[in-house]
């Protein structure tokens, strides 16, 4: 299989262009795919003003970023991805969507592109067999924000050929990543434990253990986390988390998985976290609060 040189990105959302973004910082040619052009403007823009702060932090030159800038390629259709060595998929966490797009990848590209997942709790196998490459489908795992975290995990399923799996790992350390592989499970190996750890939290502060305040401070104080489980919930989208709960509980059947009544309620109410402006804590003021929804 050739080295990888060429690189396509589907999806420019948050996960999205933070991928293209350290793809093209490394020095990779790199398509970028949304799926209308209001999506791929706000993707673009997000990168560039990512790299206007590295420049501002004197982390890089304007002529460096614009150099990057130059490396990433921004599209609404499939064909453009026709030629890329690796497609790394960064789409809604949605198993029927996820199959459709590789279902079209797979006629696209050619037999040696490898196909890659950044899905956070769904089962790479699921993905890699509707394909004719389950051979070449790995999961590459990234976590938010992409150019500042340092992991990626590489996920392989029993299809997996070595080949895959070594061309992935060493994709992932030429973007400046440090690679840990996994065997092909439901949240892999972070949300694996994270997820039911967030969830205790949620659990014992409505069975009046603590408050949310103490449970956070709690965490970060005496266990040296760098921010408490509310908060976390907060920053990584309250939705997000409820349907990674909903797969991971589907895939194990195990309580510990369910997402809690209070995670249910504070979705439905439209209260995701930071990007809502209201999670858990109340984003309004100078400084975040505990919510009143939470309070009642």
């Amino acid at each position: 299989m050739a080295s990888i040189e060429k690189v396509g990105v589907l999806g420019c959302g948050l996960m999205g262009s933070g991928i293209a973004q350290v793809s093209a910082q490394a020095g990779f040619d790199t398509v970028v795919r949304e799926i209308d052009q209001d999506a791929l403007d706000r993707g673009l823009a997000a990168i560039r003003k990512s790299l206007d702060r590295a420049v501002k932090k004197e982390r890089m030159t304007g002529d460096q970023r614009d150099e990057v800038l130059g490396r990433v390629h921004g599209t609404v259709d499939f064909g453009p991805l026709g030629d890329r060595d690796i497609v790394v998929e960064a789409v809604v966490e949605d198993l029927s969507v996820k199959e459709q797009v590789f279902g079209k990848l797979d006629e696209l590209c050619g037999a040696d592109t490898i196909f890659a997942s950044n899905t956070s709790s769904l089962t790479i196998t699921e993905m890699a067999s509707v394909t004719e490459r389950p051979d070449r489908f790995v999961g590459l795992h990234f976590f938010n924000p992409v150019p500042v975290m340092a992991l990626v995990e590489v996920v392989r399923t029993g299809f997996t050929s070595d080949e895959t799996f070594e061309a992935a790992w060493a994709f992932a350390k030429s973007v400046g990543k440090q690679p840990i592989a996994c065997r092909d499970n439901s949240g892999f190996i972070v949300n694996r434990l994270l997820v039911p750890y967030m969830l205790d939290a949620i659990r014992a502060y409505e069975e009046g253990i603590g408050s949310i305040e103490g449970i956070d401070q709690g965490m970060r104080l005496g266990c040296g986390y760098p921010m408490g489980p509310f908060i976390l919930g907060d920053f990584v989208g309250l939705d997000t988390l409820y349907k990674i709960t909903e797969i991971m509980f589907d895939e194990y059947r195990e309580k510990r998985f369910a997402p809690p009544p209070l995670l249910k309620r504070m979705v439905l109410a439209g209260h995701h976290g930071r990007k809502t402006g209201i999670g858990f804590y109340d984003y309004g003021g100078d400084e975040p609060v505990v919510s009143d929804f939470v309070k009642r």
